[in-house]
């Protein structure tokens, strides 16, 4: 499961399948807190692919353990894509499909999935 990850602190990523995954271990009603701990992750230990310019797709999920946490997803989301403009895209306007979901799982942790949208089945969600 490790293999093509980069790994620093509570932060890792890779490049798989044309995307880009991000996973947050934990988590924290405080949105603020997710914005500095990416950016020193892809500032410091990423060597993946640079920005791009087009139209990309974005999948959040956090996942909880135990009862929901309270957060807007809305400012979680804000937090996240401001925190991966500028490595993964250039601006978050480039963002035309965005999904964001809460939902119980094995362990508390945030995972980011994006993808440049084209001509394939993301295109036609």
């Amino acid at each position: 499961m490790d293999a093509g990850w980069t790994h620093h602190g509570k932060v890792r990523a890779r490049e798989h399948e044309g995307a880009i995954e991000v996973v947050v271990d934990g988590l924290t009603t405080q949105t603020r807190y997710y914005k500095p701990l990416i950016y020193e992750f892809f500032r410091k230990a990423w060597r993946g692919g640079r920005p791009a310019w087009g139209e990309f797709s974005v999948e959040i999920v956090m996942d909880y353990v135990g009862d929901p946490p309270w957060m807007d997803l809305d400012n979680l989301a804000k937090a996240l894509l401001d925190a991966i403009k500028g490595y993964v895209f250039h601006d978050d306007a480039q963002v035309a499909r965005l999904l964001v979901e809460r939902r119980a799982g094995e362990r508390e942790r945030i995972s980011i999935r994006v993808r440049r949208l084209g001509d394939g089945p993301d295109r036609a969600a």
